[in-house]
C-alpha cells in the first residue's frame, strides 16, 4: 500500500487593500503636518524674541517685518545689563528659585512618598485637596495671602517671597512626585529585603535610585514656575533692590513707551537660565531610568 502524504497549505498573510493602506499613510502625514504646524506656532515667538534682540532700533520700529536681522547688534544686550538694579534681580531670583526647588522637592518626596506607600487615614481628602488647590487661580489669593503676610511682616522680604511661591509649587510637584513612586513595584523592595536589606537600605539603594528621573523632573517644572512668576513677586516686593527678574523686566515699559530692544534682550537673558537648568539635569533622567534595578 501506498502512503499518501498530505502537506498543509501555508497561510498566507492577508495582504491590506492598496486604498486602505494610502489612506493610512495620509492620515499620518496629516497628523505630522498639524505636529510641525502646532510647533511652529510655539517657537516663533520665542524666534521673534530672540531675533528681536540682535536688532537695531530702525529694524524693529519698522513698519516692515524683518524676519531676520540684516546688521545684527549686541546694543541692545549691553542697554539691557546696563539697567538699574539689573544684578540685583538676578542674585534675588537666584536666592528665591533655588530655595523654592530645594524646599519644594524635599518636602514633596516626603509628602508624595506618604501618600503613595503608606495608608492612614485621611489620605484620600489630602489628595483631594491637592487637587483643589491647584485649581484655585492665583489671582484670587493674592489679597488674602497678603493681609497674611502683612500681619507676619514679611512683605517686601525674599523669604516671605519664597513662602509664597511653596504655595503653589508645592500641591503640583506632589502630585507629580506620587506619580513617579505609585509607577515603583513594591516587589523590588521586597525583593531586596529577602535579600537580606533593610527597610531603609531598600529604599537607599533601590526605590530611591529608580525615583531620580521623578525628582529631576520635578525639579524642573518646580525651577520654571518659580523663575516665571511675576504677579507674587510684583505685589510683595516695593524695593527695586529687592525684585526678581520678571518683576525687572516690567521696568522697560514706562509712561514714555516700551524699550523694545532692550526688553527683547533681557527676556533671552531671563530665559537661559532655565535652558542652562534643563541641559545640566536632563541626563539623569535617563540615569535613573536605568539604576537600582535588581541585578541577577
Amino acid at each position: 500500500m501506498s502512503s499518501v502524504t498530505q502537506i498543509a497549505p501555508t497561510p498566507v498573510a492577508p495582504v491590506a487593500p492598496r486604498g486602505r493602506g494610502r489612506r493610512r499613510r495620509t492620515r499620518q502625514l496629516g497628523w505630522n503636518l498639524l505636529g510641525l504646524l502646532v510647533l511652529a506656532v510655539m517657537v516663533f515667538p520665542v524666534y521673534w524674541m530672540v531675533a528681536t534682540a540682535f536688532k537695531p532700533g530702525q529694524q524693529i520700529l519698522s513698519y516692515t517685518p524683518h524676519w531676520v536681522p540684516t546688521n545684527p547688534t549686541l546694543s541692545n544686550f549691553r542697554d539691557a545689563i546696563h539697567q538699574p538694579f539689573f544684578w540685583n534681580a538676578v542674585k534675588n531670583s537666584l536666592i528665591v528659585v533655588s530655595a523654592v526647588v530645594a524646599l519644594s522637592v524635599v518636602l514633596a518626596f516626603l509628602a508624595s512618598l506618604a501618600l503613595a506607600k503608606f495608608h492612614f487615614y485621611g489620605r484620600k481628602a489630602f489628595i483631594v485637596l491637592i487637587l483643589g488647590v491647584q485649581m484655585v487661580p492665583l489671582a484670587a489669593l493674592i489679597i488674602p495671602l497678603y493681609i497674611l503676610m502683612s500681619r507676619l511682616g514679611q512683605i517686601d522680604k525674599l523669604t516671605g517671597v519664597i513662602a509664597m511661591y511653596l504655595t503653589f509649587v508645592l500641591p503640583f510637584t506632589v502630585w507629580t512626585m506620587r506619580g513617579f513612586l505609585l509607577g515603583i513595584p513594591k516587589e523590588l523592595e521586597e525583593a531586596a529585603m529577602v535579600d537580606g536589606a533593610t527597610r531603609f537600605g531598600a529604599f537607599v539603594r533601590v526605590l530611591l535610585p529608580l525615583v531620580g528621573p521623578g525628582l529631576v523632573a520635578t525639579s524642573i517644572f518646580a525651577f520654571i514656575q518659580a523663575w516665571n512668576e511675576f504677579i507674587i513677586a510684583y505685589v510683595f516686593l516695593h524695593t527695586p533692590a529687592k525684585q526678581t527678574l520678571m518683576v525687572w523686566l516690567a521696568s522697560f515699559t514706562t509712561l514714555r513707551g516700551t524699550d523694545w530692544g532692550p526688553l527683547m534682550a533681557g527676556a533671552t537673558l531671563c530665559a537661559l537660565p532655565v535652558v542652562v537648568f534643563f541641559l545640566l539635569v536632563q541626563r539623569r533622567i535617563a540615569f535613573g531610568l536605568t539604576a537600582g534595578a535588581v541585578r541577577g
